[in-house]
């Protein structure tokens, strides 16, 4: 971990090499999870699958948090994506240079419309200023197979240099035969001069991760009693998949909502490229320029049974009288899918002026987002059945096309600042920045009347937000050279979702006159976060230990406005939905503590530990029709009070390891915290062996073992937050897994 020692509030990083120590290959998301004050959830050890990631940072979960890759934005992460892709998309795991957490409160620069609670900021290294060859391959359990490729050009010409890197990646799920397929490539051009620093970067990303769906815990009659660990679809096995089924398409009843679908599966396609230029105009000011672009095409597919869900009532609008099973294939099951269309430009221009005790710095973002959403219905025929690894747009023709939501939307966010040099100690810093939001909906395709439950339409339309003036004021005193105090005040604020019929979005509402209502009445989610904290780092020789490095924060946090998507007419499913109402329902209030820090016992040997508590609770309770929801005083579900996290390592000669432990508290379930998960702990290793000396024409040779869940557990690892009390949905810890990994260098 590495304190940031110049920032006003709470940064912590971790760089590339350490990144790779978590796991070859990992995303910078799974790499934060060690960090203070941050729990972060996902289904593979590397962080890749994103249909059940979960973030939260100081009780923000992942859409209320801001991203950026080289000051590129990448949206809030939804997994419908609408406006960005996720930062292992964006560039490869292993050419990562570093991540760094500003938890609370993000800069003033960053380019992101959701940093509420914070923001993620990855950066990717540049080429190296020496030629050469780079690769890695992992082997591990479930049949895990990466490879990765980098070729630097080293520099060449006056101040030239570049590099190209290409990753394969492929692992069999534990628990179902699915694999997470994925190939990428990107390369980074950097012209060096006394003039300024021109960048160009590339990325492409294209992958399939089959999915798992969670499982339903709930209370009611009818839901069935079936509680498996794990509730994998039965792809391949097509053969059970029609014996599973009764003789019109229904799953058992005994299995309620734990129902298993045939198979489910996301697919993302992405084209990623920057310009920048970094423009020395004079010793004391540069001029930054940056341009990029970001295309997308992606679907998420779910082949499931045709008498689930309220299927039956929307599949009968679209084909009345007739015999469903018939006209979906004689199959029993049906192939949804909602498909994905983002094209979004934009630019970054940014002054940095120092004049005297003043360093001066202002800029402008600007995006035009297009994005597009189609939800559709295809026959899983029983002598032709398809795959999670095909696209059925592709392939098939749908049998109906239930909407088509196209969005156009464009950001403008101004910011200025400034940081006075008071004494050589003491500096203060001031600014703020300005949000502005101009999104249009319309819909091409709307769903037949009576095919969703309360739709009457899905609205059209435009909603311009303006967020004027979010200032913020933070102060770093030098106590001594070796100790920092910080202190951050800051205003953030939440855009409205720019995503069709789905989310918190108000082209998802039911009617015209709800969009309208919301339009008139609704406001964006705002925070005031206040911080204050001690950055430290001393050499010693006290006995064993030889130094400390580390921080303590505490912080307080005002967040308004929450939004919540309130059904008054019966949710029948995610497939299907209900007909929601938006609206604001009060305020959160949240106070907490991160501790951490790294003990340093010689040369050879350090423990790391990150000790975090924070309680965040609901101030107010809402209405859900003429119902009271009693959420107050209530925490946020979802994310524990108590988080705590070690790393002990060890370093002799050209061996090296580390010994990682997570603690993550009790969790709770539903909004009105009627239901919990309890607390679990988890172990994994990382070992590592430097082969000294050359093999051949390879040279840095690396031999790497990491085992993840060391200790076998087993219980809920994820929760998916229930919308009532007595409802809620978990994903299972998976089991220990191995994994090695070869790299050198020619």
């Amino acid at each position: 971990m590495v304190v940031s020692a110049k920032s006003t509030r709470s940064a912590v990083s971790l760089t590339g090499k350490e990144i790779q120590k978590i796991q070859p290959g990992a995303s910078p998301l799974k790499a934060i999870q060690t960090l203070p004050g941050v729990l972060y959830l996902t289904a593979d050890p590397w962080g890749n699958n994103e249909q059940n990631t979960q973030l939260f940072v100081h009780g923000f979960s992942t859409q209320q948090l801001g991203y950026t890759m080289d000051g590129v934005p990448l949206g809030d992460q939804q997994y419908g994506n609408y406006n960005g892709l996720s930062p292992q998309r964006a560039v490869i795991s292993e050419d990562v240079g570093s991540v760094t957490l500003a938890s609370g409160a993000g800069d003033l620069s960053t380019a992101s419309t959701s940093n509420l609670g914070g923001t993620v900021t990855t950066v990717s290294s540049d080429p190296s200023k020496t030629s050469g060859l780079k690769f890695a391959q992992t082997f591990g359990s479930y049949s895990t197979t990466r490879s990765y490729l980098r070729y630097d050009t080293g520099e060449f010409g006056n101040g030239n240099s570049a590099y190209a890197s290409f990753v394969n990646q492929d692992q069999r799920a534990w628990d179902f035969a699915g694999h997470q397929r994925g190939v990428q490539a990107d390369g980074k051009f950097v012209h060096d001069d006394s003039n300024g620093k021109f960048t160009f970067f590339a990325d492409y990303s294209d992958k399939v991760e089959p999915n798992e769906d969670s499982v339903y815990h709930g209370t009611a009659a009818g839901q069935g009693t079936v509680l498996p660990y794990t509730r994998a679809f039965t792809y391949p096995n097509f053969p059970y998949a029609l014996a599973y089924l009764g003789a019109n398409g229904a799953p058992p009843a005994s299995a309620g909502n734990n129902y298993r679908n045939y198979y489910s599966d996301a697919q993302r396609t992405d084209y990623l490229t920057y310009a920048k230029y970094d423009w020395k105009i004079s010793d004391g000011v540069t001029w930054s320029n940056q341009v990029y672009f970001h295309h997308n095409d992606g679907v998420g597919v779910v082949a499931g049974p045709i008498q689930v869900a309220g299927l039956p009532a929307l599949f009968s609008v679209y084909y009345p009288g007739q015999n469903l099973k018939q006209v979906f294939g004689n199959s029993g099951y049906a192939t949804r899918t909602t498909e994905y269309q983002i094209n979004r430009t934009g630019f970054l221009s940014s002054v940095d002026w120092v004049a005297g005790n003043n360093q001066l710095d202002a800029g402008i973002w600007y995006e035009l987002n297009r994005s597009g959403q189609y939800r559709r219905w295809y026959a899983l025929d029983v002598n032709d059945p398809t795959s999670p690894y095909q696209r059925p747009n592709d392939d098939l023709t749908p049998l109906i096309t239930q909407y088509n939501v196209e969005n156009r939307t464009q950001v403008v966010q101004p910011y200025v600042s400034d940081q006075w040099f008071i004494t050589p100690e003491i500096t203060l810093s001031a600014g703020f920045k300005s949000s502005f939001q101009f999104a249009t909906g319309r819909v091409p395709t709307q769903p037949l009347p009576g095919s969703t439950v309360g739709v009457t339409q899905l609205p059209a339309g435009t909603i311009d937000t303006r967020q004027k003036f979010l200032p913020q004021i933070g102060a770093t005193w030098d106590i001594t050279a070796q100790d920092q105090l910080f202190a951050n005040v800051q205003k953030n604020t939440r855009q409205f979702i720019t995503y069709g019929a789905g989310g918190l979005s108000p082209w998802s509402l039911g009617s015209q006159a709800a969009f309208n209502q919301f339009k008139q009445t609704v406001s964006p989610e705002t925070s005031w976060t206040e911080e204050l904290g001690l950055r430290t780092q001393h050499d010693f020789n006290l006995g064993p230990v030889s130094g400390i490095d580390g921080q303590v924060s505490v912080y307080h946090v005002d967040f308004s406005n929450r939004l919540l998507s309130i059904s008054p007419t019966p949710v029948i499913s995610s497939i299907v939905g209900g007909a929601p109402i938006i609206a604001n329902v009060g305020s959160v209030t949240t106070n907490g503590v991160d501790i951490a820090g790294t003990l340093h016992f010689g040369d050879h040997l350090s423990f790391y530990d990150a000790l975090s508590y924070n309680q965040s609770q609901y101030n107010d309770n809402y209405l859900s029709g003429t119902t009271v929801v009693p959420t107050s005083g209530k925490n946020v579900p979802g994310s524990p009070e108590w988080l705590n996290k070690f790393i002990f390592s060890a370093n002799y000669g050209a061996i090296s390891g580390q010994l990682v432990g997570d603690y993550v508290g009790k969790v709770y379930a539903t909004y009105t915290n009627d239901l919990s998960v309890p607390s679990y702990f988890l172990l994994s290793v990382q070992a590592s062996y430097a082969i000294p000396g050359t093999l051949g024409i390879l040279h840095d040779a690396k031999i790497s073992l990491n085992v993840s869940n060391l200790l076998q557990k087993k219980g809920a690892y994820e929760v998916v937050v229930g919308a009532a009390s007595g409802t809620y949905n978990t994903y299972p810890i998976a089991p220990r897994q191995f994994f090695v990994t070869f790299s050198a260098s020619l």
